[in-house]
Formats: structure tokens, sequence, C-alpha cells
């Protein structure tokens, strides 16, 4: 079986920087083993596998320990392809996901996802958080992930969390932000318990963070980086009960994976 494959490298225009996402365009959904088998043979921190449907794209994402509830950098990857490899014409891709209906609006070289917001609830520090990034954040509130706010980029850029420490959260990650020196706000992801020990740039990370900074800067247009090593950019939206995350992306590499069903084999000889 001969899978089209493209990798792209996302929230951003430079190749090597930005989050690199896996994209694998299916016939038909395979068994959830094969496609935690390749992603896993990936080894990225995202795999999206597409589907196209009559008027939209089914739409799946697998870290390479797991399947995500939502995703941001591996729903613009697919988008960018589609859009610049497979001539599609529309200004919006509609893609059905476990998170629901989620679009991508092309805008020249910006791309736009429209997604759920996921405002935070305030909460105690958890003895792992504060253990496992060394030190105590200024405020601490939980979502999906656990948000820790941190009172200048510098402590965030300078974090080396202890990722034992992290993986025993009751949450799949945790995000640490600050506010920007030439931006509204940073931030970076870890994520060790879904086999992503930090996570280059985050869109499904925004869904907190835009509500929390919209509302602390009382604007609803934010300028976003992340400041993981290969870094990213993201130009973020409140609108309610869902966000905008728009960014660029480009295409690193394309290709076919060859896949065989799970416990085939090659030897056909005597």
């Amino acid at each position: 079986m001969s899978i089209p494959y493209y990798q792209v490298d996302t929230f951003t225009s430079e190749i090597f920087s930005g989050n690199p996402a896996g994209v694998c365009f299916l016939a038909q959904w395979l068994d959830d083993a094969v496609l935690q088998s390749i992603a896993a043979e990936n080894y990225l921190p995202e795999t999206a596998f597409v589907v196209q449907r009559e008027s939209s794209f089914g739409l799946r994402w697998f870290t390479p320990t797991m399947e995500m509830d939502l995703c941001g950098h591996a729903t613009l990857a697919p988008a960018h392809v589609i859009f610049r490899h497979l001539g599609y014409r529309d200004r919006v891709i509609r893609f059905e996901t476990r998170a629901g209906e989620l679009t991508v609006t092309r805008d020249q070289d910006l791309l736009e996802l429209d997604f759920p917001s996921r405002p935070a609830t305030s909460c105690p520090t958890p003895m792992l958080l504060e253990q496992g990034l060394g030190i105590a954040p200024s405020f601490t509130a939980k979502a999906r992930d656990y948000l820790a706010v941190f009172d200048s980029e510098s402590i965030v850029r300078e974090l080396r969390p202890d990722m034992n420490a992290l993986m025993q959260l009751d949450s799949i990650g945790v995000i640490a932000t600050a506010p920007g020196k030439d931006c509204d706000f940073v931030s970076r992801f870890f994520a060790p318990r879904a086999g992503v020990p930090e996570d280059p740039v985050t869109g499904s990370a925004h869904s907190t963070l835009i509500p929390y900074w919209a509302g602390r800067l009382s604007k609803s247009q934010l300028h976003a980086r992340q400041i993981s090593k290969r870094g990213g950019e993201l130009f973020c939206e409140q609108r309610q009960d869902r966000v905008g995350i728009a960014g660029r992306a480009i295409t690193y590499s394309t290709g076919n994976l060859h896949v065989q069903p799970i416990g085939s084999c090659c030897y056909n000889g005597d």
C-alpha cells in the first residue's frame, strides 16, 4: 500500500523552524494500530491522517504514542498541502474531527484555524507542577492542560523542566506563558505523557492561551510567539466561544509511505 505523504513546517515561513507535521492522505481509514505505528515510525510531534469526503475532509491526529483530541499545527499542515499541492480552489477547508468541524481559511499567505475556545479555570499549583517546572508560577489554571503563568519572558525561556515530574500530572500537557517583549505573549508547551517532551509550536494550547490573554490585556487581536528552540509565530483572535489561530506553513518534503498490514511478511521464497 502506497500512501501519499508530505512533511510540513508550520507556524513559520522558513524551513527548519516552526513545528513539523507529517500528512498522510488515505483512501479510507486504516486500523488504529496501523495509524499509530505510522506516527511512531515518523516520530514527529504529530502525524495527520486525512480522508477526502464530498464537501469536507476527515482528519485525525497522532503523536508517536497516542491519538489527540485537538491539534493546531497538524490541522494547519494538511490545509497547506490541500491548498498548495492539491489545487483546492475554495478559500475555506472543512475538517471533520474528534473536536467537531474545524475550518481553515486562506488569506494570502496566512492560514487561519477556527478552533474551540478552552478557557482555563484557576486552581492551586500542584506540587508536581512546581517541581516539574523548577519554579512556582505566579498564576495557575487548568483546562485540558495546566496553564502556568510567569512574570517575564526570560523565566519561560530559561525553564528546564523535569519531564518525569510533569508526566505524573493529571493533564495531557503544561503550558508555560508570560508577557512577550516584542509580542503580546509567549509560551512553551510540554507534553511528555503524549510522547512529546516539548512541542515546538502548539496550536491547541492557544485555545487556552487566547481567552486568558484576551481577558488580561482587554484586546481581541493578539500576536504570539512560541519560544521553543525551533520557534513559531501565531496571529490570534478571541471570538466568544471560538478562537482564530493564523500562521504560515512551508513544505519540507513530499513522497510516499509503503505500508504493509501489521503482521504481514515480505518474504515469498520457499
